[in-house]
């Protein structure tokens, strides 16, 4: 008896978009003799194991395994945990990160809230006997201590598991120490909270307090025998959780970091390294001014090191700000219509790179991530490239045509590399630009190819990827348009594993579009802030590229339908609602329908204080759309999906808008997906997802 073999579908939810097996979060040791890294066995194991790449040997072991630790147990998480989980968008089980001393010799980790190390040089792993249940174990400098999180505490313990005991403890429930509060990891990009000095001697630790917090209540309706859990949420206008920031030694002393907290509440990022004193990026309410500080750790006063102001918004970016080993600050910067790394005052770039990130600062030069800017030669769509910067000049890294991210230590670069005509990712180990190892993946090849046209669409030249059916000869198609489309997030990109579900979707009888219009990363600081105050420009953008692209592809404009996820469920309800001249259907996932109900870090960047702004706020939103209520205009087939867990994107969004339809006699379809988060990472659920999908669209567009 043979059996059916699995769907696309079914595959792509199972190996979780083919992402299960591929080796990840790497850590190279500073003397070069080895990299650390997580992967699965399989690609469709989900439980993560920690692995060493020994470089002189030139052979690869297994540090720790979740399997042989837990003694076979499942994993139980606490709702800490899976909150923390949530917020990274981590869907994976097992060792899910890591943190490691100095040396890269000792590495600590959790799993079901027990607290784990594993000595490389021994090859050995055993848990600790501590209070839990234990979140973020990070080993001090020298590894001779490991701090933790529980119940709210700040704890250190022994790399033995001796001397346990709290620094510092919560003195209301509401209050933790050495946690991110929820903004700070969904929108800063900050998700720890506490950082050992160079000495090993003190930490840095944030306290949270969620009291001035409003609580809202997320409960499954599908199962009414269960209490709703609260999430203290700060929509947009409200209140923000109160964050301090306290210098703990492990004698017992205490210092209070100090600065002005009330102008400038958002502690966005901590930097401490022998290179300096520790360093914060703290964010005014607004973003439109930040202050670079330094701490005197014995004191806890703080002077200015740098100041920006921006009439629209200041940016975060990842591995910054810095020190050099030099001592000079390294920070991102816009200047001149460009986004440059400055090291101490100059800029070391210009106009033909737009910089994403600083992988990594030595003495002789920093590594950057940086996509073409506006000036470039070529436009180079969709590619992300790895480039060593110093005052001599710029000089790339990574060669081939996709995208490219790397880390780097003691000489050796790890380069992740993913590219549009090979699926998943190959990782590279160079020393001296010269392979030396490469780590292989047990992801499961998806095989779909994707048929990737990438080019430039309208007057903007707004990116574009164009996917036809495979095996496509001739004839109009109808059109799918599948964006994300807002900020943070790009959806043309040149690799091969992030189009798999556009490919399947163009294979069902679709010309499929993805554009990545104004307000989307990676091409100039001008672009990004064109949504200043008005995020439907980003829809203008869709429609624009869409119309342009007619002229060179088989597109049926009189069947045109979208769809997408988060900010692209807003853009899909949103085109069907105000532009039904263009659109003839769409479907709208976990959508915001109302930024007042969003996030106040997020949500104000963009729009605004909806208590001095509010007709910003309804410019954007669906519920006070006036089309709901258009006499005259048709009335489009809108499917809304929505996850009934999700604690980011809540379902009221959903519940709102559906309100607001019917009260405008708006026929639409609900999907709601219960137990589910922002994330769908439930098997069936994602897979029957897309085929409902694909069906309501072939309903929606077929000719009468």
């Amino acid at each position: 008896m043979t059996t059916e073999p699995y769907s696309f579908p079914r595959r792509h939810a199972r190996t979780q978009r083919f992402t299960l097996g591929a080796p990840r979060a790497f850590t190279v040791a500073p003397d070069g003799s080895r990299v650390v890294f997580l992967r699965s066995r399989s690609g469709t194991d989900r439980a993560s194991l920690l692995w060493v790449q020994d470089l002189s040997e030139g052979a690869e072991r297994v540090a720790a395994d979740p399997k042989a630790l837990l003694g076979g147990a499942d994993e139980n998480l606490s709702a800490e945990e899976r909150a923390r989980r949530e917020r990274s968008r981590e869907g994976g089980a097992g060792i899910v990160g890591y943190a490691t001393d100095a040396a890269v010799e000792l590495v600590s980790f959790a799993l079901s809230g027990r607290l784990f190390t594993a000595e490389l040089r021994a090859g050995t792993a055993r848990e600790l006997a501590v209070p839990g249940p234990v979140i973020d174990p990070r080993p001090s400098p020298d590894g001779r201590r490991i701090a933790y999180v529980a119940a709210g505490a700040l704890r250190v313990v022994g790399a033995e598991g001796e001397d346990d005991g709290a620094l510092a403890e919560p003195e209301a429930p509401t209050v933790s120490y050495g946690l991110a509060e929820f903004i700070a990891a969904e929108e800063m990009g900050r998700s720890r909270g506490f950082w050992w000095s160079p000495d090993s001697a003190r930490l840095l630790v944030a306290r949270a307090d969620d009291a001035p917090v409003e609580r809202w209540w997320i409960s499954d309706p599908a199962r009414p025998e269960r209490e709703p859990h609260h999430v203290p949420y700060p929509a947009a206008g409200t209140d923000n959780a109160d964050v301090r920031l306290f210098v703990l030694g492990l004698d017992g002393t205490r210092a209070e970091v100090v600065w002005d907290r009330v102008r400038y509440p958002y502690l966005a990022h901590v930097h401490w390294s022998a290179a300096g004193a520790p360093l914060l990026l703290v964010q005014a309410r607004d973003q439109r001014s930040q202050l670079f500080l330094a701490v005197d750790p014995d004191e806890g006063s703080t002077r200015m090191v740098h100041a920006d102001e921006d009439p629209q918004w200041l940016d975060l970016f990842p591995g910054v700000p810095c020190w050099s080993p030099s001592g000079q600050l390294v920070r991102i910067t816009d200047e001149g219509g460009a986004r440059v790394l400055a090291v101490g005052e100059r800029p070391l770039t210009g106009p033909q790179l737009h910089v994403r990130a600083v992988l990594d600062v030595s003495d002789d030069d920093a590594l950057v991530s940086a996509s073409a800017g506006e000036t470039a030669p070529e436009p180079e769509i969709g590619e992300v490239h790895v480039y060593r910067v110093n005052e001599l000049g710029v000089e790339r890294v990574s060669q081939e045509p996709g995208v490219h991210s790397a880390v780097r230590a003691g000489g050796v670069t790890v380069l992740v590399s993913s590219v549009p005509d090979r699926p998943g990712a190959q990782v590279q180990v160079l020393r001296e630009g010269k392979r030396v190892a490469t780590i292989a993946s047990y992801a499961e090849h998806p095989d779909l190819s994707p048929r990737i046209s990438l080019t430039q669409g309208g007057a903007r030249r707004v990116p574009c990827a164009v996917l036809l059916p495979t095996g496509y000869t001739e004839g109009p198609l109808p059109v799918l348009m599948d964006p994300y489309g807002g900020p943070h997030a790009r959806r043309v990109v040149a690799a091969h594993n992030p189009h798999l579900t556009s490919q399947w979707f163009a294979d069902q009888g679709f010309a499929v579009v993805v554009a990545d219009g104004r307000g989307t990363p990676g091409r100039s600081p001008a672009w990004e802030k064109a949504i200043h105050e008005d995020f439907t420009v980003t829809l203008d953008d869709q429609i624009d590229a869409l119309h342009a692209l007619a002229d060179h592809y088989p597109l049926d404009l009189d069947r045109v339908a979208i769809r997408g996820w988060s900010y692209g469920g807003y853009l899909a309800a949103l085109a069907v609602l105000r532009r039904p001249d263009v659109f003839h259907a769409g479907i709208a996932g976990a959508p915001v329908t109302d930024w007042r109900l969003y996030d106040t870090h997020y949500t104000e960047r963009y729009l605004g204080d909806p208590t001095t702004s509010p007709q910003t706020y309804r410019k954007s939103s669906l519920i006070d759309d006036e089309g709901l209520v258009d006499p005259h205009g048709p009335h489009r087939p809108l499917m809304i999906v929505h996850g009934l867990a999700d604690d980011n994107v809540v379902a009221a969004h959903t519940l709102r808008l559906s309100s607001a339809l019917l009260a405008a006699g708006r026929t639409h379809e609900v999907l709601p997906l219960s137990g589910v988060t922002h994330m769908t990472p439930q098997e069936q659920v994602a897979e029957n997802l897309l085929l409902l999908q694909v069906d309501f669209l072939k309903r929606s567009l077929a000719r009468p």
